[in-house]
């Protein structure tokens, strides 16, 4: 909400990935880093042999744990194997289709050209405890809406908050600052 006067999260599209009982977690999706994938991908000795993927803007995906590499991808399965068995060390299956991996494999997999077709890569993660996400809700600092593959993929990286906004018939001239409740 507009209200929010964290900058972490001023004007954040988060996509939650896990929301349970002992808490959330989310990547930011519309904060970009100085960082390009090629010069993450020499930070850690890898060639990037994806040049789709060459001058794609790493994320500011939140601030807990931000020397951290989180890859928030479509879902790979490897072939012949059990249903919802991801072929990444280290993910987490999300509904909806996706998976966030935290392992270098994947980052191993995109050097050599393969890996999943869609990804963001984030450095850093946000994180609520046990019932703040909901308190946070409860007091108008954040709007939800059902995730939208394309906002994440396909929409440029200025449009997704208020592409994020538009999936609920909102537009971010109708939001005001102060939070109240009817």
């Amino acid at each position: 909400m507009p209200g929010l006067a964290d900058e972490t999260f001023s004007r954040s599209v988060v996509y939650m990935c896990e929301h349970s009982e002992r808490g959330a977690l989310g990547l930011v999706i519309n904060k970009p880093s100085d960082m390009s994938m090629r010069s993450l991908f020499d930070k850690v000795d890898l060639p990037l042999g994806r040049t789709d993927l060459s001058d794609a803007p790493v994320f500011q995906g939140g601030p807990v744990h931000t020397e951290r590499g989180f890859v928030l991808h479509e879902a790979m399965h490897a072939e012949n194997a059990p249903p919802k068995e991801t072929i990444y060390a280290s993910t987490m299956t999300i509904p909806g289709g996706l998976e966030m991996t935290t392992s270098r494999d994947v980052l191993e997999a995109l050097s050599t050209g393969a890996g999943p077709r869609r990804v963001l890569v984030s450095l850093g993660y946000a994180a609520w405890g046990q019932g703040q996400l909901e308190s946070e809700i409860a007091e108008n600092s954040w709007l939800t809406v059902g995730a939208d593959l394309s906002v994440i993929f396909d929409t440029p990286i200025a449009e997704r908050y208020e592409r994020a906004l538009s999936l609920l018939g909102l537009q971010s001239w109708m939001l005001s600052p102060d939070a109240g409740h009817a």
